[in-house]
């Protein structure tokens, strides 16, 4: 394998070489969901997921637990985490994420169990698409993608790892959705170019 530089620029995206040469597939039959439930705050949201999340509420409300419910109705769709970050809400005295939606020993997103099932516009926030890409807009207007470690992920890691599969191309969509095809052409050949 080629030296490969830490950052990569690909237009105004800034981009952790570590997305390249990491692997990651998400291990659901270990982990069970838990990202939906352990956390010290929500998961981040872009202040253009506001309106859609309220907007296509009707459509996954009723995936939702009642608690979940309630503490939407309670607190609104959104939170400001200590950090002075848009997140989603959390359930009281819980690391439980309101959108959380639990089947047998699991859990899932409610939302995206919506989307799935043709119900609701909304997939779910990009930040949760998206991980464990951390996306984050910098003082100079670049966005920074970087790869963030979380121990209840690390399953992931070795199964990606055990199958060959770079987070890159595990986020194929998400990262096409968010950033545009001519970005992810752009990041495959660039994977490409240093034989990765």
């Amino acid at each position: 394998m080629k030296n490969v530089p830490s950052i990569l620029q690909i237009g105004e995206i800034l981009v952790s070489s570590d997305i390249l040469t990491e692997y990651f597939c998400c291990d659901y039959d270990t982990c069970r969901g838990a990202c939906c439930i352990i956390g010290d705050s929500g998961a981040p949201l872009l202040e253009s997921e506001l309106e859609p999340l309220e907007r296509e509420y009707p459509h996954y409300e009723a995936w939702m637990s009642v608690e979940g419910r309630d503490k939407v109705a309670e607190s609104g769709f959104f939170e400001i985490d200590r950090d002075g970050d848009l997140v989603t809400p959390l359930l009281h005295g819980s690391e439980e994420c309101a959108y959380t939606r639990f089947e047998g020993e699991g859990c899932f997103c409610a939302i995206e169990r919506a989307y799935c099932a043709g119900r609701c516009a909304f997939a779910k926030p990009i930040s949760c698409r998206l991980y464990p890409i951390r996306a984050s807009v910098l003082r100079n207007g670049l966005t920074a993608l970087n790869l963030h470690r979380w121990d209840i992920c690390k399953c992931a890691f070795e199964k990606g790892a055990r199958e060959k599969v770079p987070v890159y191309r595990f986020l194929e969509k998400p990262l096409t959705d968010a950033y545009g095809p001519e970005f992810y052409a752009e990041l495959c050949a660039v994977a490409r170019q240093l034989a990765l």
